[in-house]
């Protein structure tokens, strides 16, 4: 890849925020910056012009890179949140906030719960401006705070680095096993030294996943069976209060959780269902109507750009920015309380 050294122009059909924001005005005032750790302008959109299918095209190397270059970033949180540069984000990750019985006690329309945050290391640089040296540093305090956990989060950490085939095949039919990441991050630096200073985290009962070192430094998941929503809130929040009293993640008042990718800031979370709705997605209208109500995002089941299999689909919340962790669940609780009620509706026709 030549070096950028003019202001990159995009075809007409590139369709990504950054082609949108990244003017020559702003390219020539941010060009010849960089932040503390030497990322520059360059390092952060060098993923969106290799890649014009990008739907941002930005990623962050460090927490300065927001303000390093906050006339690209700036509008462009702005466009995707809704999120203005003078907002504030606040923080609720308390579990009896969340009103959330359980929507489907029978187990007959949610397959499966999956809540999962990003976090990244205070004081360190993102995936796209890390070293080696940095990178195995979080594996090392991150396996030690992991490993210390205990009662139903107790497990093991696994690096992939040299990791022995058994174990490999066991996280593959398990859906535990990360690999090397996309063409996008790729792009952005976030592959490097693969798979050094990466691994994987899970408890005895396989409730409990977390990924160091992916897309961000930890990626922390819940998950279980059937639809008890806040049960899997509940692990998540409790096992996040744990690594933090051995870490601390680097977060701002204004962004909230600082990620690269500036669509995960602020509460960094997803929260999903694989829910069964075949009657309602004969009308996708519909469907999607009762999803958008509720700031919902439907995907197939294996995520973002694919099919879904027999009627089963992932809801999750589309908002993180400006909201707490508590009104992403709630947003996609009563989301999925009002599928269940049209589904059955359309069933008793």
């Amino acid at each position: 890849m030549n070096k950028i050294t003019t202001c990159p122009e995009f075809p007409k059909t590139c369709k990504s925020l950054l082609s949108k924001y990244l003017t020559q005005d702003v390219y020539s005032k941010l060009n010849e910056k960089k932040t503390a750790n030497n990322f520059t302008l360059e390092n952060a959109i060098l993923s969106g012009v290799v890649n014009l299918d990008s739907g941002i095209g930005v990623y962050a190397g460090d927490i300065e890179s927001y303000t390093t270059f906050n006339l690209l970033f700036d509008p462009i949180i702005e466009d995707y949140h809704g999120f203005s540069k003078e907002d504030k984000h606040t923080s609720n990750l308390n579990p009896n906030d969340l009103n959330a019985p359980n929507p489907d006690e029978e187990g007959k329309y949610i397959l499966s719960t999956r809540i999962r945050v990003g976090r990244n290391f205070a004081n360190i640089p993102l995936g796209p401006a890390i070293t080696k040296e940095q990178r195995e540093k979080i594996e090392n305090d991150a396996s030690n705070a992991l490993n210390s956990l205990n009662d139903d989060l107790k497990g093991t950490y696994y690096p992939l680095d040299g990791m022995p085939e058994n174990i490999k095949k066991q996280l593959i039919s398990d859906h535990f096993l990360f690999k090397a990441g996309d063409r996008f991050l790729e792009a952005a630096g976030l592959n490097r030294d693969w798979p050094s200073g990466r691994g994987i985290f899970h408890n005895d009962e396989k409730t409990f996943l977390v990924w160091v070192n992916e897309e961000d430094q930890l990626r922390i998941i819940s998950m279980q069976e059937g639809g008890d929503i806040k049960e899997v809130f509940e692990r998540l929040t409790t096992a996040i209060k744990k690594i933090e009293e051995k870490i601390q993640f680097s977060y701002n008042d204004h962004l909230g959780y600082i990620t690269s990718c500036p669509t995960n800031l602020g509460t960094a979370m997803r929260a999903s269902v694989h829910i069964k709705l075949p009657n309602l997605s004969e009308d996708m209208n519909r469907f999607k109507n009762i999803t958008d109500n509720f700031h919902l995002q439907i995907r197939g089941i294996h995520g973002e750009h694919s099919e879904s299999v027999g009627g089963v689909y992932d809801i999750s919340n589309k908002r993180r920015l400006g909201v707490t962790e508590v009104q992403c669940v709630q947003d996609m609780y009563d989301g999925v309380v009002e599928l269940i009620k049209i589904e059955k509706e359309l069933e008793n026709k």
